[in-house]
């Protein structure tokens, strides 16, 4: 007897479109913060600059979930807000608005949690694979990064 796979599910394709690939994303961080027992705080509205929030007892971590993809041996996120029109392209930093960014890369299906302080302001890196030159000092290793299991 073969796998059961209903016919709507046969003829599902994730779409690309930036804010559905955001929203799987986040969907995918909240449960697997869910799945380690943490409590998460869901804010009311729209215009907040975080996510969710983590309650971790004494204080609450302010969480920006980010997609990570592969890059040259790299998960590379963005670390800053990005949003465009016509006329021009608007960048802007979270320093100071959040706590944390929780990145999951679809290519190696893990989550990593960075501090925003440990993020640059615009693009950030986290080694996978050591680099091509040798270099030792100044990595972000991501394992370093990666929620526990």
């Amino acid at each position: 007897m073969g796998k059961f796979e209903p016919d709507w599910l046969k003829s599902a394709a994730p779409s690309h479109h930036p804010v559905d690939v955001g929203q799987r994303t986040e969907a995918i961080i909240l449960a697997e913060l869910v799945r380690r027992g943490l409590r998460v705080l869901m804010p009311f509205g729209v215009n907040h600059r975080y996510d969710f929030a983590l309650d971790i007892g004494d204080q609450f971590l302010r969480v920006q979930c980010k997609t990570g993809r592969m890059d040259n041996g790299t998960v590379l996120f963005n670390a800053q807000s990005i949003r465009s029109n016509m006329k021009r392209v608007l960048c802007r930093s979270y320093a100071g608005e959040i706590d944390l960014f929780c990145v999951y890369c679809p290519e190696n299906n893990q989550v990593y949690a960075v501090p925003v302080g440990e993020a640059t302001s615009t693009t950030a890196r986290l080694r996978v694979s050591p680099p091509a030159n040798g270099q030792k000092r100044g990595i972000r290793w991501a394992s370093e990064y990666e929620l526990p299991a």
